[in-house]
């Protein structure tokens, strides 16, 4: 099935926007434009749903039901129970209320193994832990690729390891770790694993009960919606972690994670992500049965997007002032492509490409150790391209026509 461009933009506010129209987006590991279902729930909440939900008025009945039809719809699409997901104000602040809880229950001398391939968010509050007394081993990625070597894992766990925390890719190289094999390796052994979505969610939801990690994280503003980290997390595991919440809220499973508590109108917003995986399903699939759209649209997206990458890669391979960052082709890496040149720095690039109506990333995204380990200095960063489904390929090549230009110095 190919994809409907011009349907999928209709769905999106942004591509009407007239400041936006002459502009190609290629930041969307940052944050993916929100499609118009959500922004229109958000809208519809602020102005006529904005009171405490759950209450006994019409108002506030309709608020707590808009906010169940986000756990129960978006919970369909990630293969998971309802009560297995949780809301919270960023995908680096549940990862901090995780490593908070996990504190509890572990003991000096008790091991944790984490990468130097992941975002900070997965990385840093978990190395803290040692101050505590626990462990922290450190799975390396192999310093010419990025990659992460399951061998490597299988070396460092012993019988005291009680937890694994690794990304499902990469935001620089953006190699897909096998993470169902991997959380098998780690829970033969007796422990846990935290695996950072978010640079994969983008890419179509994946399957989580599949994919058995313990807890599985990635950022709903990453997926078209509001700017909210999802959580989906094993009833096992939250039972074992307890209660992070206010003391009298501890019998509410959704409020465990979140000492906050939810951002009510936002929560009821994500479920317009559902909606427009509805919509695409619904447009390119009409005649068929509502039972397999999870795995249609994960189909639709990744195969759209493995057609643009290839595009990209095999542009930018043609380029010898650029060095293409993990691996290179297509297969196996996420549709976001990380590259430096000793031409011009990533921020110079960025800005040149910039007044040409290219809108890319300059810097080092949160992945400051695994930069250090690929040898490449942090300050200056990587020019990372990072697509979607409702990028095409005629910007692909305004892309690689003004790389040209910016590289020679025009």
């Amino acid at each position: 099935m190919s994809m409907d461009l011009e349907f999928v933009r209709s769905c999106f506010p942004a591509f009407a926007e007239p400041t936006l129209a002459s502009a190609a987006f290629f930041e969307n590991a940052g944050g993916s434009y929100a499609c118009e279902p959500v922004v229109r729930r958000l809208e519809t909440y602020y102005r006529r749903l904005k009171v405490q939900p759950y209450g006994a008025y019409p108002a506030s009945r309709e608020a707590g039901e808009w906010m169940d039809e986000s756990y129960r719809r978006l919970a369909g699409y990630l293969g998971v129970p309802a009560d297995w997901l949780h809301f919270g104000p960023s995908t680096s602040q549940n990862t901090y209320v995780l490593a908070q809880a996990f504190r509890r229950c572990l003991s000096a001398g008790d091991e944790i193994v984490v990468t130097n391939q992941d975002h900070e968010a997965n990385s840093g509050v978990w190395r803290r832990l040692a101050a505590d007394g626990v462990v922290v081993r450190e799975w390396r990625v192999d310093r010419a690729s990025g990659h992460l070597e399951p061998e490597a894992l299988a070396g460092l766990l012993g019988p005291r390891t009680r937890l694994v925390c690794f990304p499902h890719c990469s935001n620089i190289v953006a190699e897909i770790n096998p993470v169902a094999e991997l959380a098998a390796m780690v829970h033969a052994r007796g422990a846990r694993c935290v695996v950072d979505g978010v640079s994969f969610a983008g890419h179509g939801f994946p399957d989580a009960g599949t994919l058995n990690a313990d807890a599985y994280l990635f950022s709903l503003y990453k997926t078209f919606g509001p700017h909210q980290g999802l959580m989906v997390l094993r009833p096992d595991l939250l039972d074992e972690l307890g209660n992070e919440g206010h003391y009298f809220n501890a019998d509410q499973v959704r409020k465990r994670m979140n000492p906050a508590g939810p951002d009510h109108a936002q929560v009821a917003a994500a479920a317009g992500i559902a909606d427009y995986f509805d919509a695409l399903d619904g447009h390119h699939y009409p005649e068929a049965p509502p039972a397999g759209r999870p795995e249609r649209v994960r189909a639709l997206l990744h195969d759209t997007e493995a057609g643009l990458l290839g595009r990209l890669i095999d542009g930018l391979r043609q380029r010898p002032a650029l060095r293409l960052l993990g691996l290179p082709h297509p297969a196996g890496r996420a549709a976001t492509v990380s590259v430096v040149s000793d031409r011009q720095t990533p921020g110079a690039l960025a800005e040149s490409l910039g007044r040409r109506g290219l809108m890319v990333g300059a810097g080092h995204f949160y992945a400051v150790r695994l930069l250090e380990a690929l040898g490449l200095d942090p300050a200056r960063g990587v020019l990372r391209i990072s697509l979607l489904h409702y990028n095409s390929a005629d910007e692909i090549d305004r892309l690689l026509v003004a790389l040209d230009e910016a590289l020679a110095g025009a």
